[in-house]
């Protein structure tokens, strides 16, 4: 295989955005090895060639896919691996096999969270792999609902990579007539941008609930993508000084902050309802079903920003509600007077 391309791809994770990324791959003419979690799964993927569970209406053909819940076959078989479970359980997935197994691999991250057990994005957590490559290393971020590329709606993705070859090549291979890719060398920047947008989309589910009205919340957004442009800028001063800075008015910023806060389609944003009608962060999690990547983004991006010393009064808003109980309705309150 040359080193800047994708060759043969497996992808690690079969919920909605797992499920379709294997499509737009499919779609494209790529055939998968996909780890799926359970046999029950596998099984309905290999008889019925749908997802059980997510995407049901998005079918494969039987020769492009070939499903397995053996980990170790996927590493084994693939060049480049798609990384797509969520955050919560992403590290114990990577330590269920030989750490060897990841050598020269190239590793596309389509997690939009922390690893929640070290508080890390995933490049900085594999980073205590010797086998794991930096530079062998992709992150795609961007504002695209796995809802809408299963009915083929019109989607932007970025891909982050220091190899800018290797970032075009897996950009090319997701690229048709209604997927539209860019590339840029911002790994830490865009998966921080990720990471937060899902903070401020529960922000945004609870001032929806409350009912404050599209003014405040076009206020409230604005206000969030202000504190995420800092907190960018102060990471890059603090820990990534000599990086070049990219442009952060572009889509896997300020476009995936603004889907994720309006969409009916957004997890986070049905989160933060919940709780805005009164649910409690218990209930709502049990009630949804679903991972909501912004409950524990919420958590490990207060103890990063706290480290760093990085003010940002948004996200510890509602890292307050998520986690210390606060209520949404008096935390909204302060918050109006605040916001400009």
């Amino acid at each position: 295989m040359d080193n800047n391309t994708p060759g043969r791809i497996g992808i690690i994770g079969n919920g909605s955005w797992g499920t379709a990324i294997a499509k737009i791959l499919t779609d494209n003419g790529n055939q998968l090895c996909w780890w799926v979690r359970n046999e029950e799964a596998v099984r309905h993927l290999k008889e019925r060639h749908h997802n059980p569970h997510y995407l049901t209406s998005v079918r494969f053909l039987p020769e492009t896919i070939r499903p397995t819940s053996d980990l170790a076959e996927v590493l084994q078989n693939c060049d480049t691996i798609i990384v797509c479970v969520p955050s919560a359980y992403a590290q114990s997935v990577i330590e269920s096999v030989d750490p060897g197994l990841w050598a020269g691999k190239n590793i596309v991250s389509a997690i939009k969270g922390i690893l929640p057990d070290s508080n890390l994005l995933l490049n900085d957590y594999m980073s205590s792999n010797p086998a794991f490559n930096l530079q062998k290393y992709v992150a795609v971020t961007g504002p695209c609902h796995a809802e809408e590329v299963a009915f083929e709606r019109i989607s932007y993705l970025t891909f982050a990579g220091l190899d800018e070859k290797l970032a075009n090549s897996i950009a090319a291979s997701f690229r048709n007539n209604y997927i539209y890719t860019t590339t840029n060398h911002d790994i830490w920047g865009v998966q921080y941008a990720a990471v937060l947008k899902n903070i401020y989309a529960v922000g945004a589910g609870m001032a929806h609930a409350l009912d404050y009205g599209d003014n405040f919340l076009s206020v409230y957004i604005t206000n969030c993508y202000r504190e995420m442009h800092r907190y960018l800028d102060a990471h890059f001063e603090k820990v990534h000084p000599s990086d070049e800075r990219p442009d952060f008015h572009t889509s896997a910023y300020l476009g995936d902050l603004l889907v994720t806060c309006y969409s009916l389609h957004s997890r986070n944003r049905t989160l933060g309802t919940m709780l805005g009608k009164g649910y409690s962060v218990k209930n709502a999690i049990l009630e949804m079903n679903m991972v909501a990547e912004g409950y524990y983004a919420a958590r490990g991006m207060q103890r990063i920003a706290t480290g760093y010393g990085i003010d940002m009064p948004i996200a510890t808003a509602i890292y307050d509600i998520l986690w210390n109980m606060k209520s949404p309705a008096e935390t909204f309150s302060e918050l109006e007077k605040v916001l400009s």
